[in-house]
């Protein structure tokens, strides 16, 4: 499976340190001949970074033996072109001779190789073969260098979660920046002298130190899952037209994800101009519209306001300070259970029920659920959304925000909310890191991710039945349904906020379409969050959208971890008042 075919990696990078002498011998020998003085160099030996890997050890990222093909163009300048040679000398020979070879622009070659620098690199990550074709050209002025590349064997699988590193071998997204000194390690160096004639003298090393490889990181992504999740989002952003899309998993007892799929994604192995390498999970901000409605309720029942069969008139409109509430559907007076609240996703019943909660009270709920507060996940750029203060509510704030308008999430912290309730009211921190591997492959602890109490037992018991009737034939995501199996859990379907141009802060047409949910209902392992953005042209209603993929998602989750069904019945709640 992997661990550390690396080592061997580290053992070549050490042994073709004496390649890179000997081209530094072969480089200059007439130049510092015709100067009469011995040169010392240091040579850096790159360390091998540490593997990324997921859960089952299976390699998500790993480094590998490459080589920078460099010229030092002063030294081609002093360099004596001898008439009838059969090497050549001179810039634009060697341009010619060696830009095809290495897949680079002629002109573009010899032009580096005539500015006069004591160094530049011609080309950086060259296959080690190639590039020994190069030098076994012997042209003057030519090199090449040790170097590592990262490279990704499931295709660029989880790239945002992954990130990449720069030529200089620095993480900067991702994994590979959260983590970039402990899968660094540390680079060695071999101080050598040369003599007048560019030989390395045999007993002159001053020093050389071995580099120590990086630590291994282990993810708590599953690979399959993962692959999974997202060829299907990929072509559900495309079926639907959506401007991009996430799903995510967790385990509702653990905290950790075990996918994060985002599309579009890019290819960590060749980032281009344009690429966002930030995680809309986590780093893009949105309003999560009637996903939210479930810490309403939350809130609602543990102050116990309200129960499962309270009796809620909703009428066809309801005003509240200058703004006019309607529903989704029209109707005309409807007498709904609190339960049948929620399962026809109504705004009317949910704000009238929130006005007996009050602002604090719905501001403690959220900031407990975690809005307000990045997700804790070890990723850069978690955002906190945004969640306004109570003394910042206008007087219509009570009627947005408990159906999720007016504050601003992540997918991630919406997952979360949900695998709250799952968790019989214990909130766990978000987790994407399982452990650190030493070069052996021994993993290293890492400490369990923080837990609080947010609801009762009970209260997150009763949520989780009510929201059993949302995936019922009579709610809103009878799609969502995954056979064999107790499903809870709730649609979203939001306007979205324009972020730039003309209509910069104000609705522009188009929908974020969510489902979030849990499964088995009754005793939860994993919760599974779907959402789309920008959605519009070809559908957006989270039920008909983003459901279908939480089922299938779901149904690849329970089954690849042989979570059987309880066999339970779900309980039976009115939706509509006798």
């Amino acid at each position: 499976m992997r661990l550390r075919s690396g080592l061997v990696i580290l053992g070549a990078v050490v042994l073709l340190l004496a390649g890179r002498l000997v081209q530094l011998q072969g480089l200059q020998p007439q130049a510092y001949a015709d100067h009469g003085v011995q040169q010392t160099h240091v040579v850096t030996i790159p360390a091998l970074r540490g593997s990324v890997l997921d859960r089952n050890g299976n390699v998500l990222a790993l480094s590998v033996l490459k080589k920078n093909v460099y010229a030092e163009p002063r030294t081609i300048a002093a360099a004596t072109c001898q008439v009838g040679a059969t090497i050549p000398c001179d810039p634009q020979t060697i341009a010619a001779k060696i830009a095809p070879m290495l897949g680079l622009d002629t002109a573009s070659v010899q032009a580096k190789l005539s500015n006069g620098k004591g160094f530049v690199y011609l080309k950086r990550g060259v296959d080690p073969a190639l590039a020994q074709q190069v030098i076994d050209l012997s042209l003057p002025g030519i090199g090449q260098e040790s170097t590592t590349v990262r490279e990704h064997p499931s295709n660029g699988l989880a790239a945002g979660v992954l990130g990449f590193t720069n030529f200089d071998g620095q993480g900067v997204a991702g994994i590979e920046q959260t983590f970039d000194s402990v899968l660094a390690g540390t680079p060695g160096k071999t101080v050598a002298r040369f003599d007048a004639l560019g030989r390395v003298i045999p007993t002159s090393a001053d020093s050389h130190v071995d580099p120590v490889a990086g630590t291994d990181v282990q993810l708590t992504l599953d690979e399959d899952l993962q692959w999974y999740a997202q060829d299907l989002l990929a072509k559900q952003v495309q079926a639907t037209q959506a401007i991009n899309g996430t799903i995510v998993v967790m385990d509702v007892h653990t905290g950790e994800v075990l996918a994060f799929a985002s599309a579009p994604t890019y290819n960590p192995d060749n980032v281009k101009a344009g690429d966002n390498p930030a995680l809309p999970g986590i780093a893009d901000v949105y309003e999560p519209g009637s996903v939210n409605k479930v810490i309403t309720a939350a809130a609602a029942l543990q102050r116990g306001i309200v129960t499962p069969s309270t009796v809620i008139d909703v009428p066809p409109s309801y005003k509240v300070s200058n703004t006019v509430l309607h529903d989704a559907e029209k109707h005309g007076d409807e007498h709904l259970t609190f339960t049948g609240v929620l399962a026809k996703s109504s705004n009317i019943g949910t704000v009238k029920v929130a006005q007996q909660v009050g602002v604090q009270g719905l501001y403690d709920t959220m900031r407990a659920f975690g809005f307000g507060s990045k997700s804790g996940v070890q990723l850069p750029a978690d955002s906190r959304g945004l969640l306004p203060k109570p003394s910042q509510w206008s007087g219509t704030s009570i009627a947005n925000i408990p159906i999720g308008q007016g504050v601003s999430t992540t997918v991630l912290q919406v997952a979360s909310v949900y695998a709250t309730i799952a968790n019989d009211g214990v909130r766990v921190q978000p987790t994407i890191v399982k452990a650190e591997r030493d070069s052996a492959g021994h993993p290293i602890a890492v400490p369990a991710p923080p837990s609080r109490r947010v609801v009762s037992p009970q209260v997150a018991t009763t949520i989780r039945q009510m929201l059993e009737s949302a995936v019922s034939l009579q709610g809103t995501a009878p799609l969502a349904a995954v056979p064999g199996y107790r499903v809870s859990g709730k649609t979203g379907t939001a306007q979205r906020v324009a972020t730039s141009g003309p209509n910069q802060g104000h609705y522009d047409g188009t929908y974020t379409s969510s489902f979030v949910g849990m499964a088995p209902a009754d005793a939860p392992k994993f919760v599974v969050a779907v959402v789309l953005q920008g959605t519009g042209k070809k559908g957006y209603f989270g039920g008909t959208v983003s459901a279908p993929l939480f089922s299938k998602v779901m149904g690849f989750a329970l089954r690849s971890y042989d979570v059987p069904p309880t066999g339970t019945v779900p309980p039976r709640f009115q939706l509509v008042a006798p």
